[in-house]
């Protein structure tokens, strides 16, 4: 039997952990759950683990797989299951069984494979020789339960596939990430860098500054088009907004929070939601003023534990394309149709296939059922009559209200999660927001929240490793390098640059001391969409030869025709 990829990936990790005890018995085991493309298990081990080991635990995991041992399950009462993990020495199983019991249930379960138990839920498969190729890929340090209260652990992850063909294949994609990683590329392309003294929050550099500008820009120029109006609001806010929207119940760790020095105190805005509703209640509203249509961007601050910061991916500060529509229930369905078309225009300007995943009401979460039945029958309703692919994830909505996450994949196949669509009935009334309706009644509106990058930080880092740096031109950081044979066409270069910037082409000169091949080779490497190459010939006509990025010479053109051409390149967004 041909078991799915999750529970063949999850007895992997299990036949890893059995496999470190053998070999370092006195290691503490703590949990070892499936992730994307493979596992991980987290070790408490007096041996330092290195890439060095992996050989020795892939031959000890091998050496299992080889006997067929079966996964056998067992359900213990509590009490038991105490004493039976602290009777091999695994005292971060006794605490996650204490945390269950917490919960109130009975009894909890282990796998038994030949002499190794672990505390696991399941499921496996039947025994160990159906757990595919195996291959041990890095290790880490990680905090016991995120917490940087607690132990650091090691952290090794691995990967699990059918053949060995599939594994390749998936190591050769790592090959490629591992190449396109943003983390570098921003690095070797100038664009940003992050700090010590600023964790999480990037310095964006001249280059990657012009990307971020661009997002900005085409983003200003569609929400526009479509009826948004630009607001701002306060970064710091006391706590009673909060406490109003319900964020300060239901998010409040992962805001940070400050105090003042009369001792007010205040949170450091996380989400632009609590502000548009004060903007919304700043003056007497009708049912004419409806739809409103609020945009911003203003920064975001968000408590992100330490451990998982990863490059432009998770970061403490950041921008969204942030907007909440204010609207009339009876068009509701208008204004879902017409944003999931904005969202189409967005994501087909960068090739990116996306679709969404449909969350439902999640425990904690505030409003009544009925509410919330009827936010997610419209969500749904919207989805189903745009034709979107979705899936529908139970429990996964925000705790105000229902959510669409607009997921995409990139030219490695992956997938992000990125904006977001969620139908809200509860705030507006948390903050007795009012329009009058044509009948003359006080009638509460529903916010749509929504975003369709997500945060600008995330997608440019995402867009670094979906083109490997090599941007569209109008996302170029820069559009065109001039490089001047010798130092008599330097005047003739600069007077090409300056006619470039004055048509808002980004350029620059390289008129370095150094030969014509090693400026062409530089412009190669900072990934420059086109090169103009200027000598004799080109100074004397007025010309330009134009080397275009992966093309060797197309030849020389007259400036004015080939701005003519990279200006509508760029306006089209090709």
């Amino acid at each position: 039997m041909k078991h799915d990829l999750d529970t063949m990936r999850h007895s992997a990790a299990h036949l890893l952990a059995a496999a470190v005890k053998n070999l370092y018995p006195k290691t503490a085991l703590g949990i070892g759950p499936v992730i994307e493309d493979g596992f991980y298990y987290d070790f408490d081990s007096p041996h330092n683990f290195s890439t060095d080991d992996f050989q020795k635990m892939e031959r000890e995991v091998t050496r299992l797989k080889k006997q067929n041992i079966r996964f056998e399950r067992s359900d213990r009462p509590i009490n038991e299951a105490v004493i039976l993990t602290k009777k091999f020495h695994e005292p971060y199983k006794v605490e996650l069984i204490k945390d269950l019991a917490k919960t109130g249930v009975p009894t909890v379960s282990f796998y038994k494979t030949g002499g190794f138990i672990d505390l696991c839920s399941g499921p496996h498969v039947e025994h160990s020789g159906q757990v595919g190729e195996v291959k041990l890929l890095t290790v880490a340090g990680a905090y016991w339960k995120g917490s940087e209260q607690n132990k650091m652990l090691q952290r090794v992850y691995g990967t699990a596939w059918y053949s060995k063909k599939e594994l390749q294949e998936y190591m050769n994609r790592r090959e490629e990430i591992k190449k396109r990683d943003h983390k570098a590329l921003g690095t070797r392309l100038e664009l940003f860098f992050f700090h010590e003294t600023a964790p999480g929050m990037p310095y964006w550099l001249p280059n990657g500054a012009k990307i971020y500008k661009a997002l900005i820009d085409f983003s200003d120029r569609l929400h526009k088009e479509a009826g948004y109006e630009e607001i701002i609001s306060p970064i710091l806010n006391k706590r009673e907004l909060y406490v109003t929207s319900g964020h300060w119940k239901y998010y409040l760790e992962n805001m940070f929070v400050a105090k003042t020095a009369d001792k007010e105190t205040y949170g450091v805005k996380a989400m632009n939601c609590p502000n548009a509703m004060l903007i919304f209640s700043s003056k007497t509203r009708s049912y004419r003023d409806l739809p409103l249509r609020l945009y911003d961007t203003d920064p975001l601050h968000r408590n992100e534990r330490s451990g998982t910061l990863t490059g432009l991916f998770r970061v403490r500060q950041f921008r969204q394309d942030d907007a909440h529509i204010f609207t009339r229930q009876e068009d509701l369905q208008r204004e879902l149709a017409e944003l999931l078309k904005l969202i189409e225009k967005f994501y087909s300007t960068f090739r990116l296939e996306y679709s969404f995943r449909l969350g439902t009401k999640p425990a904690k979460s505030m409003g009544s059922t009925q509410l919330w039945k009827k936010a997610e029958g419209e969500l749904k309703k919207a989805l189903d009559a745009s034709g979107a692919r979705y899936s529908i994830l139970e429990g996964d909505g925000a705790f105000y209200g229902p959510k669409a996450d607009l997921l995409i994949k990139d030219s490695l196949g992956r997938q992000w999660q990125m904006g977001t669509i969620q139908i809200d009935f509860q705030t507006p009334r948390n903050f007795k927001l009012k329009f009058t309706s044509q009948d003359g009644k006080d009638t509460p509106p529903v916010v749509i929240h929504r975003a369709i990058y997500g945060s600008f930080e995330r997608f440019i880092g995402i867009l670094i490793e979906h083109f490997g740096g090599n941007f569209p031109l109008w996302l170029a950081p820069i559009q065109v390098t001039i490089v001047p044979i010798a130092d008599r066409h330097s005047n003739y270069a600069k007077k090409v640059v300056e006619s470039l910037v004055a048509e808002n082409i980004r350029s620059g000169l390289d008129d370095r001391s150094v030969t014509m091949q090693s400026k062409i080779r530089d412009a190669e490497m900072k990934k420059v969409p086109y090169v103009l190459i200027i000598g004799d010939k080109e100074t004397v006509r007025k010309k330009v030869t134009v080397r275009s990025k992966g093309i060797k010479n197309e030849g020389a053109v007259d400036l004015d025709n080939f701005t003519r051409k990279i200006k509508q390149e760029i306006e089209e967004r090709r």
